[in-house]
């Protein structure tokens, strides 16, 4: 039986949790981990098998994979335990992978594996096939509600009022990278995006609050040597969380199955 830890158990890891206890797949929630301990220990207590609330070193030692959804601001210490205790590590923060590029050499070194899991995005595996290739260009408009970006850190600094708009207003356009870098817990898509292309750096990004929207949209299109393609999603954010897409974990737990199952459909 392969043993999960939860790194942060908000919005995304109790779904995760959810999933696995539902999963006849030979995976077993082992512990999760909580910036909040008493709060995770009152959302642990709904399972039906409740699980330890434990420190990062000791959810890594009781896990043989990590998964981690916790906030920006922990990916650094929950990924160098993982990665050097020579473990698997899946997450979704493309930001902070793109921004602390170390954690793929602690991996290589300690034998570890980071696995970027798509998130609320779609096609990375048609964008990592066309970078075997050459990508002459891949742009990403974010279209989201003004809900989902109204605290967000570039809006918020730049004191960009989005409380009175009736159309749609650009808030962003730039790199992926500097996207990323503006807007840590509500792009981590773009990052991703970037990664299994043609770099942060050369990946282009729009991003729009729209006061006519309910759901958060990605739009991206791509021109390569192989294929131009062009794809689209709207995400249906959860209750928790506005900013975060209800599918954001499903992905998460479909790259578990992937890992214990004996089939992968897929890139």
């Amino acid at each position: 039986m392969t043993q999960i830890g939860i790194a942060g158990f908000g919005t995304i890891g109790r779904v995760v949790a959810r999933h696995i206890e539902a999963s006849e797949l030979e995976l077993s929630l082992a512990a999760v981990s909580a910036g909040d301990a008493a709060r995770a220990e009152a959302a642990v207590a709904t399972l039906r098998r409740p699980v330890p609330v434990v420190d990062t070193a000791e959810l890594v030692a009781l896990s043989d994979i990590i998964v981690d959804s916790a906030p920006t601001a922990a990916f650094k210490e929950i990924a160098t335990r993982t990665l050097e205790a020579g473990k698997t590590l899946v997450t979704v923060n493309g930001a902070a992978l793109m921004q602390w590029g170390e954690a793929v050499d602690i991996a290589r070194a300690h034998g570890g594996r980071i696995i970027l899991a798509t998130g609320a995005l779609l096609g990375l595996d048609a964008v990592r096939a066309a970078a075997v290739g050459t990508i002459h260009s891949v742009t990403m408009v974010t279209r989201k509600p003004v809900k989902s970006l109204i605290k967000a850190d570039h809006v918020v600094k730049n004191r960009i009022d989005l409380t009175e708009i009736t159309e749609p207003l650009k808030i962003f356009e730039g790199s992926a990278l500097d996207g990323a870098i503006a807007f840590p817990a509500n792009v981590n898509v773009a990052a991703s995006l970037g990664l299994a292309g043609i770099g942060p750096k050369f990946t282009r990004l729009e991003i729009w609050a729209d006061p006519a929207l309910t759901r958060n949209t990605h739009r991206i299109l791509v021109d390569s040597d192989s294929a131009r393609f062009e794809l689209a999603i709207e995400n249906i954010p959860t209750d928790e969380n506005p900013g975060t897409g209800r599918i954001t974990a499903q992905s998460i737990f479909a790259v578990l199955q992937d890992l214990v199952s004996p089939i992968r459909i897929g890139t």
